[in-house]
């Protein structure tokens, strides 16, 4: 990535708004470290915000409005000008983002797929009966009611070193991570399996984050640009067209999975009851410069199947 000098008289300085926790300040600093290198003249400031979703760990994030939770703050910040961009995991972001805030950069995609978590044990097939599995997702609660029926899953939520240490306190048998998290916080020797996609899809997004900013800010934009992947750009295109074709938001139990081949781009998705007794599945393909428009067609098969009366019933729950 070859730098660009701003101003060679002015200093150009940038808020970046993040989350606290360990995962959301390495995003972060990787996305000024990746900023400096690709511009001279830069000053760069990280702003630690605090989210609804850090303060309530007690409930499910379903039951207080999903994942959105961890955005409003940023967001807000965003738009009365305390900070210049935000960093988000984009299996976090909801479906629609608020009037005046873009994302016009997503980062490098890294591994996607859920990683199982265990002290005692390395496949997911070797959990005995009545084993107890932790995650706060409702997709990996889905899909573990549905291919493990013998297991007992149990809610789990906080940061990755609070779901770790109930892990190793012995409250669980067994934890699901996103691998990708555990791989930036080198923590890469706690993964005792890559879940495959077949057996577990990734939730819309996972692996990806972006960078959010005012959409009016045409400075900020243009300085971002160098920071987008444009294949990861494709996928994330495609799964959350997926996602917001079904009505669906980051908190529901969907998953949407894209890959690319050639000029090809392959999309599955599925829509899943919370208790496992029913899950959808679709797939899609299409050129990788109509990635939204595979996703709107994986959201039609799905829908024709039943999902919106599906999402709807959860939704009423």
């Amino acid at each position: 990535m070859s730098q660009c000098r701003i101003n060679e008289h002015q200093m150009t300085t940038l808020r970046i708004g993040t989350r606290r926790s360990d995962l959301a300040m390495w995003q972060a600093v990787f996305v000024r470290d990746a900023l400096l290198r690709a511009h001279s003249g830069l000053h760069i400031e990280l702003v630690g915000i605090t989210t609804e979703g850090d303060r309530t760990l007690d409930v499910p994030l379903a039951e207080k409005g999903g994942k959105g939770l961890f955005l409003k703050e940023l967001e807000q910040a965003l738009l009365d000008g305390r900070i210049d961009l935000a960093v988000h995991s984009m299996k976090d972001v909801t479906v629609t983002e608020p009037d005046g805030l873009h994302i016009p950069v997503i980062c490098e995609r890294e591994d996607p797929h859920d990683a199982l978590v265990s002290t005692r044990f390395g496949d997911l097939r070797e959990l005995p009966d009545g084993a107890v599995v932790g995650t706060c997702s409702l997709r990996r609660q889905s899909l573990l009611r549905y291919r493990f029926p013998q297991l007992k899953v149990e809610n789990l939520r906080g940061n990755v070193n609070r779901r770790l240490q109930r892990l190793d306190d012995g409250d669980f048998d067994a934890i699901i991570l996103a691998a990708a998290g555990l791989l930036r916080l080198q923590m890469a020797g706690r993964i005792r399996q890559r879940i495959p996609t077949g057996i577990m899809l990734p939730a819309v997004g996972q692996g990806a984050f972006g960078v959010q900013c005012r959409a009016d800010d045409a400075k900020t934009t243009s300085l971002l640009a160098p920071l987008d992947h444009v294949p990861t750009h494709a996928r994330i295109t495609a799964e959350r067209a997926a996602n917001m074709h079904l009505g669906g938001g980051c908190h529901l139990p969907i998953g949407a999975f894209a890959e690319i081949e050639g000029e090809q781009l392959h999309l599955r998705g599925l829509v899943g009851r919370p208790d496992g007794s029913e899950i959808l599945f679709a797939s899609a393909k299409g050129l990788v410069s109509e990635a939204e428009a595979v996703g709107h067609t994986l959201a039609d098969d799905l829908l024709g199947q039943g999902a919106k009366a599906l999402l709807q019933e959860f939704a009423n729950a």
